[in-house]
């Protein structure tokens, strides 16, 4: 049952971006199958967040009750991304792929949320994920880089980061040659939304 989805755009096109449109279907086919579900949006290319660097490190790391302001001001947005990740039954997530990998502005979002104890922990056995029951889909876009060709680094990045967290029902929706074939590209992405799982 979808009651609370995240919806991750990370495309830098103001307009015309196709992992934008896809995201947009599989959010609208979940809430005609969920009408009472909550959907939270953040767009990071339109509203890039801050990079991790060595003050967020610092910050992060302190005790809440050691904190001064500017920490507890760096330490709350990854806190509230981490709760709005962990509130999500399903999480959509736009993939455009940029120079074989993902966006920088997505990889920030997976680093600002990359906290031992909170996302993950250290066992005997190994990093065990913290993040339980949530489904993600992913909307794979790239001009020419086809997914799980020796030249995508961007969707394996991804599963395996959302398997670290915990993640690891994740399915992904791919228009993958759209500068070779729009049509038939655009084709296997729609084809991809529509054999959704509601």
């Amino acid at each position: 049952m979808t009651t609370s989805i995240l919806r991750i755009d990370a495309s830098i096109k103001p307009e015309g971006s196709i992992s934008k449109q896809l995201t947009g279907d599989i959010v609208a086919r979940l809430t005609a199958a969920h009408p009472d579900a909550t959907v939270t949006t953040r767009d990071l290319g339109a509203n890039p967040l801050p990079v991790t660097d060595g003050a967020w490190l610092v910050a992060v790391n302190t005790p809440v009750d050691a904190r001064t302001p500017a920490q507890a001001e760096i330490a709350a947005l990854s806190d509230a991304l981490i709760a709005e990740l962990k509130a999500a039954d399903t999480v959509v997530i736009g993939l455009p792929v940029y120079n074989f990998a993902p966006p920088a502005q997505l990889k920030i979002w997976i680093d600002q949320m990359s906290r031992a104890g909170e996302t993950f922990n250290y066992s005997e056995a190994g990093p065990v994920g913290l993040v339980k029951d949530t489904r993600v889909i992913v909307a794979y876009s790239s001009n020419g880089t086809r997914m799980g060709s020796d030249i995508d680094f961007a969707s394996g990045y991804l599963r395996h980061m959302l398997g670290f967290f915990g993640i690891t029902d994740v399915q992904f929706v791919a228009s993958d040659h759209y500068a070779i074939d729009a049509d038939s590209s655009m084709k296997a992405a729609n084809e991809g939304v529509a054999a959704l799982v509601a």
